[in-house]
């Protein structure tokens, strides 16, 4: 992450599991300008260590999956994605 004295307020919406973790269908986090998703990750880890049990959380960024190395904007709209059983 950057040392930017500026933070984003990013909401983040829930599905799954992840709704349970979280505590709820959205959250809110501060992670300085020029995060990453991997940065937003490590954060929530850090805030909901439960996120870490999930085998393949993925993050979407505007309705499509996004890499580690994407840069988060203040408008994108973030949600975490659990893993899918079925059969």
């Amino acid at each position: 992450m950057t040392d930017s004295a500026t933070e984003l307020q990013i909401k983040i919406r829930c599905f799954g599991i992840t709704k349970d973790i979280c505590g709820g269908s959205a959250v809110h986090v501060a992670i300085p300008q020029q995060s990453t998703v991997a940065d937003l990750l490590e954060k929530l880890y850090a805030t909901y260590p439960d996120l870490k049990t999930l085998v393949s959380l993925r993050v979407a960024v505007n309705e499509s999956y996004a890499e580690p190395t994407n840069l988060v904007q203040p408008a994108d709209e973030i949600a975490l994605i659990p893993p899918v059983s079925g059969g």
